[in-house]
């Protein structure tokens, strides 16, 4: 059967991303397209990475004349599991012009699993809700022997006789190593890296080594694993970045798992290979705080070339944490921050502000945490009720209009809480440049007594410090009046 694949994220409706240039293929496309082929279907791919209109479409519509066109978002990616309306529309744009030309519309993605009756309703013939590669290929198979009994194929929603049928929830794949690898040379690699040398002087892509969390987070949504955790083995790993050093000469690997590693022993393994075959690559992963807190662990990702280590580190209050169900402990961040530092990894920090009940004495605590660890980067965000969590029944009754953000940088509190959503944007601003400050604070005090240890960026924050000095000012002052006007 010939199936043309693409995927709901356009870089270009959401202007913070356009303008970092740090783009990454769309990987669960990618895999998605390798079972399909790999079962004998004629796939193509059509990227919107870099196109500027779902309208972009119908050349390739015209080019391939598929007889099912798939919109299979990237499940590894967080820009697509934030569920941005405007890579809704444009979803929703790209359905109608393949029934237009004929085709049976699938939609495999985070959002369309949310939100499975809105894309029925805009012309997709079938949802699936869930891990979708296996869902994909029982489907196709239906559909190229012209059946119509699709209420015994698990996973997926659709319409029979204006009724929508929603059927049993598939069981997610556990040996992932019996997958193919994804079909990297249906992805035209020229603009990806491009993009990157010239906004970072090196080429990085994404690579995902497991599927799934077992942690409870209960703000954070689940519609594709669950709390499911499976794992490809080392050597697997290893292989593909084998494979797509000689054929792409990436620079940087981004891990995209949820959580690199967790398996015991997995780290170790996978350090010893690299090391065996002598890859040399830097690389970045997600982790918590309570992995890192273990030296043989980050010391077996220093040796295998990690770079960096984003935390989940959320907040400097425990009661925060707690009411999150987090599951790491303040403590915990403080130590695996000083570990990564040990062994030459750059810790990086995610914070949210903006959960449930937190208190300027919560804020306070969290930007004390920060100034005092200084990790190499953060990314700040307000709390964002995502539904089929625990987070979102607790506030749903209180979403003020709006309950998916329109790009990556919206940052609007949907609910209401301690103070109004311009705080929180106020709140947002003034921590970047609180922490830019600080950065600069102790890019002087190594000028002084550690020379030995500085680097370029260590001059610039040094030369910056005054203007994030002058601007942090400015932002508390406007945050008083905001807290101010609203107690």
């Amino acid at each position: 059967m010939n199936v043309l694949f693409s995927h709901a994220y356009f870089m270009y409706f959401d202007p913070k991303q356009w303008a970092l240039e740090q783009p990454y293929p769309p990987l669960g496309t990618l895999w998605a397209a390798a079972v399909l082929r790999e079962a004998g279907h004629e796939v193509a791919l059509f990227d919107t990475m870099f196109e500027k209109n779902a309208e972009a479409l119908i050349p390739q519509l015209e080019k391939h004349r598929p007889r099912l066109f798939v919109i299979y978002d990237d499940g590894f990616n967080y820009l697509t599991k934030m569920c941005l309306t405007n890579m809704r529309e444009a979803a929703f744009a790209m359905q109608k012009s393949a029934k237009a030309k004929g085709c049976t519309v699938i939609v495999s993605s985070s959002d369309s699993t949310d939100h499975f009756e809105k894309y029925l309703g805009e012309g997709a013939d079938f949802v699936i809700k869930g891990e979708g590669e296996m869902t994909l290929l029982e489907l196709t198979k239906k559909l190229q022997r012209g059946e119509t009994d699709f209420e015994n194929v698990a996973g997926i929603a659709f319409r029979k006789e204006e009724q929508v049928i929603v059927t049993a929830k598939r069981e997610v794949i556990r040996t992932l190593d019996a997958l193919p690898l994804p079909a990297w040379d249906l992805i035209d690699i020229s603009p990806y890296r491009e993009r990157w040398l010239r906004s970072s002087g090196y080429f990085s892509l994404n690579m995902g080594t497991t599927r799934g969390c077992p942690f409870k987070c209960n703000w954070c949504a689940k519609p594709i694993y669950g709390n499911r955790y499976n794992s490809r083995s080392p050597r697997q790993v290893v292989d593909e970045l084998k494979m797509l050093k000689e054929k792409f000469s990436f620079d940087h690997i981004w891990f995209s798992d949820d959580i690199f590693g967790l398996k015991p022993g997995w780290v170790k393994e996978f350090a010893d290979i690299v090391q065996e075959e002598k890859i040399k690559f830097r690389y970045k992963i997600q982790s918590r705080a309570d992995l890192l807190v273990q030296e043989n662990y980050v010391a077996d990702l220093a040796r295998s070339g990690c770079e960096t280590v984003w935390m989940g580190a959320e907040s400097g209050s425990q009661r925060i944490l707690d009411a999150m169900d987090k599951g790491t402990t303040v403590e915990q961040i403080r130590e695996a921050t000083k570990l990564l530092k040990k062994h030459g990894v750059r810790p990086a920090f995610f914070l949210q502000f903006g959960y449930l009940g937190e208190t300027v004495e919560d804020i306070r605590l969290t930007i004390a945490l920060l100034n005092e660890l200084l990790p190499e980067d953060i990314g700040v965000s307000v709390s964002y009720p995502l539904p089929g969590t625990k987070f979102y029944e607790q506030v749903k009754n209180d979403l003020q209009g709006k309950a998916n953000w329109t790009d990556s940088d919206d940052l609007h509190l949907m609910f209401r809480n301690t103070y109004p959503p311009e705080f929180y944007k106020q709140l947002h601003r003034y921590v970047h440049k609180n922490y830019r400050k600080h950065q600069g604070y102790e890019s002087w005090r190594l000028l002084f007594t550690q020379p030995a240890r500085l680097e370029p960026g260590h001059f610039r924050r040094a030369a910056l410090t005054l203007y994030y000095i002058s601007s942090t000012i400015i932002e508390r002052s406007r945050l008083k009046r905001i807290e101010h006007a609203w107690s």
